[in-house]
């Protein structure tokens, strides 16, 4: 049994190796707060070995995060981050790699003016936009992982002893991210063969529609002719293979901006802003939101759908069978990073142009004509349960089960 160094030192391996799959003379943006240090300083130290040239840490600090939101005046919320933007470009379009380590206190904004957090998403959002498209068609190799911070594993672990809940969060991140086995790249390589054998069969099918039915769930949902089913595993512009996220168990692909009918019920929290938004319902026509209730976090869910016209249409539609390993663990884990790995979800916001035959080369014209969504946004909520069943809907309209009881057909 591998002990606790030895599963650190494996998941910054992971990073770097599976993850952004760092190349000799290539640049890392690695992006974390304060209290991920430690795992910091690995992913740094692994990525000069694999051959970086340079290894850019951009520090960020929870506790300087919400004095801002508390004490700033409104108005600096509005100034765009266009240095922070250009920089970030620049970096791309020379092909660096980008790294995120996430750790963020699932309630760090909570009371704070939903205001405030909306004028900053969406002035930043503007800014970053061609970085953001960059990373939304994978011209960048690029990977998000996570870090147990104190206030997260305290929200994860309410009941445990308060000296127990990182290490409890710690457990269950290596397991799920397979950085507890002997082998972890082999163990990702042999997963991710995996995924893009079901991604071989839905795209070998061609669905018209996906029918989503479950307890307060029934939703049609339209497929762009030539869309692509693609697993987290992908490559970049440069012909380099990389991993989006850490862990992962969807497949996905793009819906057609116009071609969302009925109504979609939430099946697990959902962490957007600082904020938790649960127990929430979102009713469609023609692709957009027309309707929405929420039992919490209804100001922000407002603030989210508000971001822009793109908001109120989806981006992604995901497959994950609900005895994934990260489901059958029983963990709600708080973060999107892993929740969306345990339930079939849902994006509200950009589509990704890989998803779409050609999509990469397309101008965001082009990409419209097609069906796919644009947005500033692109947030992703959990709709799947033991009881769902999907069908899959061919041209000429016979229905063949995908998910039975929430498990694939």
């Amino acid at each position: 049994m591998l002990d606790f160094k030895q599963k650190l030192e494996n998941y910054a391996l992971l990073a770097v190796k599976i993850g952004v799959n760092i190349q000799p003379g290539q640049t890392l943006v690695l992006n974390a707060d304060i209290a991920a240090a430690e795992l910091a300083r690995l992913i740094v130290r692994n990525a000069y070995e694999a051959g970086a040239k340079w290894v850019k840490v951009n520090y960020t600090d929870e506790k300087v995060t919400r004095t801002r939101y508390d004490l700033a005046p409104a108005e600096s919320f509005l100034m765009p981050p266009k240095w922070q933007a250009d920089e970030l470009e620049d970096l791309a379009r020379n092909g660096a790699a980008f790294l995120t380590i996430i750790s963020a206190d699932p309630d760090l904004l909570n009371g704070v003016d939903p205001q405030r957090i909306a004028d900053f998403q969406r002035t930043a959002g503007q800014a970053m936009m061609p970085y953001r498209e960059m990373m939304m068609s994978n011209f960048v190799s690029w990977n998000g992982l996570a870090f147990p911070s104190p206030a997260w594993a305290a929200k994860v672990f309410p009941e445990a002893p308060e000296e127990e809940q990182v290490g409890l969060l710690w457990d269950a991140i290596f397991k799920a991210c397979r950085a507890d086995t002997e082998n972890p790249v082999e163990a990702w390589q042999q997963h991710l063969s995996g995924l893009q054998a079901r991604c071989d069969q839905l795209n070998e099918r061609k669905y018209r529609k996906l029918h989503y039915t479950a307890a307060g769930t029934d939703l049609t949902i339209e497929l762009p002719e030539g869309h692509i089913w693609c697993q987290a595993g992908a490559v970049n512009s440069k012909g380099m293979p990389f991993l989006a996220n850490i862990p992962t168990e969807e497949v996905f692909t793009a819906p057609h901006k116009d071609g969302a009918n009925g109504t979609v019920s939430s099946t697990k929290p959902l962490s957007y802003g600082g904020n938790i938004i649960d127990r929430f319902t979102l009713t469609l026509k023609d692709g957009k939101v027309t309707d929405f209730t929420a039992e919490v976090g209804h100001d922000a869910l407002a603030a989210l759908l508000a971001m822009d016209e793109g908001a109120v249409s989806f981006g992604e539609v995901a497959l994950v069978p609900y005895h994934s390993p990260i489901s059958e663990s029983g963990i709600l884990y708080y973060t999107t990073l892993f929740d969306e790995n345990a339930s079939c979800h849902l994006a509200l916001g950009a589509a990704y142009a890989f998803t779409l035959q050609g999509g990469i080369s397309m101008s965001k014209e082009q990409l419209a004509e097609r069906g796919m969504n644009q947005s500033l946004t692109h947030v992703d909520f959990m709709m799947g349960s033991a009881d769902m069943n999907i069908d899959g809907i061919l041209d000429d309209g016979t229905a063949e089960p995908i998910f039975r009881s929430g498990d694939w057909a």
